[in-house]
């Protein structure tokens, strides 16, 4: 038992199919951005950690990559950061669309069935569905799995995440704070940097290319007169992709940094210079050496 003036905190698992709001949920409750977001299925590669702190307690959602059928070996990392999740939490939040559930979410849901972690059905993206569609939804899901609580909520406006994150609270453990007051992730500048490049990679382009890059900060300095000044790569695999992400006349990449750059200012309060260049790393997606040296390791 815990009483009204016990402090709690915990670790709450985010997973789903790809693209159903995952990250979009997990900025709108910490209430800042902290993982990329993009239309683009697999945007999150890594377990990013976003950090809520409250004066009764602090809870630690872990987003993850989209569990999805891998078709190559950085899929299968991803899927394996995802599922080895659930493993580690004390709350699991299995995110859905407002949409009758498909073969993926049949495959979580077996997933779900290995695991005694308490289990929340997080329906989003509800301002999509009218309310006389929901509940009929909400039964269908109610007859899948044992969920402890079906919550419906809009990622994208805000709509039920502030009572989401009351409820969530209520299944934490008694416990210490992990993390400072002022902490919203675990994860350095350099990584942070590295994900808004890419982000913007994700949205400026189209077909494979999104999916074949990798972004690498190799050097931030913080000069005299505050101005921060990185260099990054965005590696891809093929040539014809590199020309692509280049642009004619160097048009495209001085897109993607003059977005990004505008967004690392706003985030980090620094002016920013930002050099990228683009190299090809052949079929990098499935060799091991390529993963890890990119930083997709799995965490042991």
């Amino acid at each position: 038992m815990t009483g009204p003036n016990t402090y709690k905190s915990g670790f709450a698992a985010i997973v789903g199919r790809p693209n159903v709001g995952k990250s979009t949920l997990a900025n709108r409750l910490v209430g800042q951005k902290i993982a990329i977001v993009s239309d683009k299925a697999q945007t999150t590669r890594h377990k990013i950690h976003s950090i809520i702190t409250r004066d009764d307690a602090q809870l630690v959602l872990l987003d993850t990559p989209g569990i999805h059928k891998p078709k190559h070996r950085l899929g299968e990392y991803m899927v394996e950061v995802a599922l080895g999740a659930l493993r580690e939490v004390d709350l699991i939040l299995f995110v859905v669309e407002a949409e009758p559930p498909g073969p993926g979410d049949a495959f979580i849901l077996e997933q779900l069935k290995q695991v005694t972690t308490p289990v929340l059905l997080v329906i989003n993206k509800i301002d999509r569905l009218s309310r006389a569609d929901l509940l009929p939804l909400i039964d269908n899901y109610s007859k899948l799995y044992g969920f402890r609580e079906i919550v419906p909520v809009s990622a994208l406006n805000g709509e039920n995440t502030e009572r989401f994150t009351d409820l969530m609270v209520s299944y934490l453990p008694e416990g210490p704070k992990y993390y400072p007051d002022d902490m919203v992730t675990d994860r350095p500048e350099r990584f942070i940097m590295a994900e808004l490049i890419r982000e913007k990679v994700l949205h400026l382009t189209s077909q494979e290319i999104p999916h074949s890059v990798a972004v690498v900060v190799e050097e931030v300095e913080e000069k005299q007169n505050g101005l921060v000044s990185l260099s990054a790569v965005i590696y891809t695999e093929r040539e014809s992709q590199k020309g692509i992400l280049i642009g004619k006349n160097g048009a495209m990449l001085k897109k993607i940094g003059q977005q990004a750059r505008e967004e690392m200012e706003a985030l980090f309060g620094s002016k920013i210079f930002l050099e990228l260049w683009v190299k090809v790393k052949t079929d990098w997606r499935n060799k091991d050496i390529h993963i890890r040296n990119f930083g997709y390791t799995p965490e042991k």
